[in-house]
C-alpha cells in the first residue's frame, strides 16, 4: 500500500476548482519498494488517489501492458487511467501526485527512465493551461495509445479541449504501439 504522504485534513491547495472530470495515467515498470509487482503498485496508486481530500475516485481503467516509448528495452510498464471528482488547484495536485510517486520509490535521475510509479495528470475538465506544472491537458497524452485507449474506458465521450478531437478520432490516428490488455492478476 502507498501511504498518501499528505496528513489528514490537510487540503490539496488553493484556490480550487471544481471538477467532474480529472483524469490521472498511471503506470509502473518496476516493482514497488516492498518487491510487489508493477500491477500491485498501480492498484495502490489508484485507492491512494481515493484518499486525497477532495478527491474521489469515480472510475478506474482495466490495466493494459506497454512497451516503453520511446523504445529502450525497458520492461514493459503496466498502465491505466484513474477519473476522479472534486476540488483541487492542479499544481497542488500535481504535488501530491509526486510525492505519491516517490513514497513508491520513484527518483527523477534521467527523462525516460523506468519507474515504479508514473503518475500524470491527462486533464482537469476543459481546463487548457500553458503554464508548466502542469501543463495540461496532458501535451503528450493524444500521442500515446496507452494513455488514451484506458482513457476512452472512463470517459468515452471526451474531447480534447485544445485539439477539439474526440478519443476515437485520437487513437484512430496513431500507430499501433503495441497496448495491449494486461494479463488479470
Amino acid at each position: 500500500m502507498i501511504p498518501t504522504g499528505i496528513p489528514p485534513g490537510i487540503p490539496i491547495g488553493t484556490p480550487r476548482g471544481v471538477f467532474a472530470g480529472i483524469f490521472v495515467a498511471i503506470g509502473a515498470n518496476l516493482p514497488g519498494p516492498d518487491g510487489s509487482a508493477p500491477i500491485a503498485t498501480c492498484r495502490a496508486a489508484a485507492a491512494a488517489l481515493d484518499a486525497l481530500l477532495g478527491l474521489r475516485l469515480r472510475g478506474l481503467s482495466r490495466w493494459y501492458r506497454t512497451a516503453p516509448m520511446p523504445p529502450s528495452g525497458q520492461p514493459d510498464y503496466i498502465n491505466g487511467v484513474a477519473h476522479l471528482t472534486g476540488e483541487a488547484e492542479p499544481a497542488a495536485l500535481l504535488a501530491a501526485l509526486q510525492a505519491l510517486e516517490v513514497r513508491a520509490g520513484r527518483w527523477r535521475a534521467e527523462p525516460n527512465a523506468p519507474r515504479p510509479l508514473d503518475l500524470d495528470i491527462i486533464a482537469m475538465g476543459a481546463l487548457v493551461r500553458l503554464a508548466s506544472d502542469p501543463i495540461l491537458p496532458h501535451p503528450r497524452a493524444h500521442e500515446r495509445r496507452f494513455v488514451l485507449m484506458p482513457l476512452a474506458e472512463v470517459a468515452p465521450g471526451w474531447v480534447h479541449p485544445v485539439l477539439g478531437r474526440t478519443l476515437q478520432a485520437l487513437v484512430a490516428a496513431l500507430p499501433d504501439q503495441g497496448v495491449r490488455l494486461a494479463d488479470p492478476c
